[in-house]
């Protein structure tokens, strides 16, 4: 049995991004219910709508699932306190310090993974006593490490630092790039803008299209100033750039930014003001598919990779 699918009781080692705008309780649900482990995104969700999208999970599936939760988002308290009364078993958390929070989930009988972008993050979130380490490349959609740090070289790095299990992130979409990072060390991969151009996304069909429409190039980590994010080359992106052009001040930036960007992008399907935020691997997404045919695809092209490894000569 794999380390992953063991900790989380899953039966293939994938897990859907808790994305904002993207990951309600129909994706997540869907997810666990093919199989891997799908999770409800609180990052874009007001405490009482998150306590609603939990119950509604529960209802929609028998199979275990979990909760993402950014910490640099405000009612954080008032999140866990949900997570806790709500009975829900599996935490991810992300952006911010992992100890704030890990002991307080840990007591309440709660799996804690944490989401880093470095060795020496995921040093620390072990150290705070977490249960996994997600470790995510350069290559991934939303916010994101300042360290430029891709997938295929930070994986062998965290693997070689900590025992606990390892999930990779970032760039993977298919079978053959989750056998990739297998290979390198993860234990299982996390996968996001794959899952968010499926049926089941919570997002905008504006948006949902307008990843499968991405190319090679067609996005760019910016904003380092406020919180490094991968968007789409949109409007906006450009209006961020015009500003840097002239040598823009954290306080234009966020005065451009203002608030809810991304749900105006993302969840109401404004392609020129809203903030699209999505990985590179959106240049090989080309359809809107069920979340239970994507996994199924994935391990189909998994299995299909391994054996030509297998029969691989030099």
């Amino acid at each position: 049995m794999n380390k992953i699918t063991e900790l989380f009781k899953i039966k293939y080692p994938i897990i859907q991004g808790g994305m904002i705008w993207n990951s309600g309780y129909k994706l997540a649900s869907a997810v666990s219910n093919a199989g891997g482990l799908g999770l409800i995104g609180a990052g874009s969700m007001y405490p009482e709508v998150l306590r609603e999208h939990i119950q509604k999970c529960k209802k929609a599936t028998t199979q275990p699932f979990g909760v993402n939760v950014p910490m640099l988002y405000p009612n954080v308290e008032e999140i866990m306190k949900i997570i806790v009364e709500e009975g829900v078993k599996i935490v991810f958390t992300s952006a911010g310090n992992p100890k704030t929070w890990t002991s307080f989930l840990k007591e309440n009988g709660i799996t804690v993974v944490h989401v880093v972008s470095s060795s020496l993050f995921a040093l620390k979130a072990q150290d705070a006593g977490v249960d996994a380490i997600v470790a995510e490349g350069f290559e991934a959609g939303g916010h994101n490490g300042r360290e430029e740090t891709t997938t295929l070289t930070l994986i062998p790095m965290v693997k070689e630092k900590i025992k606990i299990p390892l999930i990779a992130a970032g760039g993977i979409g298919s079978g053959r790039g989750m056998l990739a990072v297998m290979t390198l060390g993860a234990d299982g991969v996390q996968v996001g803008s794959r899952f968010a151009a499926s049926v089941e996304s919570s997002a905008h069909q504006n948006f949902k299209e307008t990843i499968i429409e991405v190319s090679e190039g067609g996005t760019q980590l910016t904003l380092k100033e406020l919180a490094p994010v991968r968007l789409i080359k949109n409007k906006f992106y450009h209006d961020v750039q015009d500003l840097y052009q002239k040598g823009t001040t954290k306080e234009e930036l966020q005065t451009l930014l203002g608030r809810a960007r991304s749900k105006r992008g993302m969840f109401e399907g404004d392609l020129v003001e809203g903030e699209l935020e999505i990985g590179q691997i959106a240049g090989i997404i080309r359809e809107i598919k069920p979340a239970a045919e994507i996994i199924q695809e994935m391990i189909s092209d998994f299995e299909t990779a391994r054996k030509e490894i297998v029969n691989f000569q030099f």
